[in-house]
């Protein structure tokens, strides 16, 4: 029995072996899932992009500025002239937080009037939304009591005469059901149209169906558009549906235009269909598409601000997410949903869509179409 369980396992130890492919994303996954974990799955924000509008514009004005851009919370980014360009900066993304000195701070400071500042926070991400809250206030307290300090000639623990009200736009109660359930509309849509494409059109492959298929009329683009037509179908349900009970049972409000949202979807559906074709013409064998899904898809979900935020990441994670679609398609959902902006804002992530859509797929169909030859 011994032996013959030895000859069983020996066989399909060769058989592994045999089959480079699997054998490399095999040993590969284990090391993304380790980088992956240890560098992209933090929630410490630090160096939040952050936008100034000074009205005040004097020396003590400069000195708040310098205070909170000496923290590691906050990264000044840029000086604005008026709320218009401080609300255009965090509806388009280009900053997560904005400090707002009135005119008349320097003024009150120097003749020790209690004075206030405003701090807005973009509350889309609550992760980031928390740590800016708390930071924004902690950094202006320290920076009052140092005045106090200064002008008295003694250290002291008197309560800083500095307040700082943060205004939390988008999500002001900071629900991470409100993060969330936008996500998982691009989630479900990528997840879904690569996983059920390219392991289907394998499984085609292993079961000889598709060789039959090619004896016929039918050429290989209408191959691909009828296998995938039904996924296609199936996500746009499944959108709709994360809708309904997102807005009538979580109470995820949508701000913006629903058209534009499927519309962006169907767009985003041709990189996910991209990337399934693309998977089903390097795998052989049902096993190693479900590999080379879990190879792709893990680092995807990571780097795109799904589940951990891209702001808590190392720089070259930051830039490596550049690379990735579904990063995109987070920022436009969420954007329509919780901002309710329009495409004028989202223009940036439309363009890489397309750009990804057209590369994908076009590579993906190529390949694919010699496979079959």
């Amino acid at each position: 029995m011994i032996k013959r369980t030895l000859t069983i396992a020996r066989k399909e130890l060769i058989h592994i072996i045999r089959d480079h492919r699997t054998l490399v994303v095999l040993f590969l996954i284990p090391v993304v899932q380790l980088f992956l974990l240890a560098y992209a799955a933090s929630s410490d924000v630090e160096h939040l992009r952050t936008v100034v509008l000074d009205a005040d514009r004097t020396p003590q004005s400069r000195e708040l500025i310098e205070a909170y851009r000496a923290s590691s919370y906050f990264n000044i980014v840029s000086a604005v002239a008026n709320e218009e360009e401080l609300a255009q900066a965090i509806d388009s993304g280009t900053a997560r937080a904005g400090l707002v000195i009135p005119p008349g701070y320097g003024a009150d400071v120097i003749a020790g009037r209690t004075v206030h500042i405003a701090f807005v926070i973009d509350g889309s991400d609550p992760v980031i939304a928390q740590t800016a809250f708390a930071a924004a206030q902690s950094v202006g307290q320290i920076h009052g009591v140092r005045i106090i300090e200064r002008r008295l000639g003694i250290a002291t623990e008197q309560m800083s005469f500095l307040e700082v009200q943060p205004r939390v736009w988008y999500n002001p109660a900071m629900k991470s059901v409100n993060f969330m359930v936008p996500a998982l509309i691009a989630a479900i849509v990528f997840v879904l149209t690569m996983v059920m494409t390219g392991l289907t059109i394998v499984q085609e492959r292993e079961w000889g169906t598709i060789e039959q298929l090619m004896v016929t009329p039918i050429r290989p683009a209408e191959l691909v558009a009828g296998k995938v037509m039904p996924y296609v179908m199936i996500s746009f349900i499944q959108i709709l549906e994360i809708l309904v009970f997102g807005v009538f049972w979580f109470r995820v409000p949508i701000n913006g235009s629903v058209a534009l949202l499927l519309g962006l979807s169907a767009l985003f559906l041709v990189t996910s269909l991209g990337l399934g074709i693309f998977i089903s013409s390097v795998a052989s064998t049902f096993h190693q598409a479900m590999f080379v899904v879990a190879f792709i898809l893990l680092p995807a979900l990571f780097l795109s601000g799904f589940i951990y935020p891209l702001d808590a990441m190392p720089l070259p994670l930051q830039l490596i997410s550049y690379l990735n679609p579904l990063r995109y398609m987070l920022v436009i959902v969420r954007g329509i949903m919780l901002k309710g902006v329009g495409l004028e804002v989202l223009m940036e992530q439309v363009i890489a869509l397309v750009v990804f859509g057209v590369a994908i797929m076009t590579f993906a169909a190529t390949r694919f179409r010699k496979r079959l030859g």
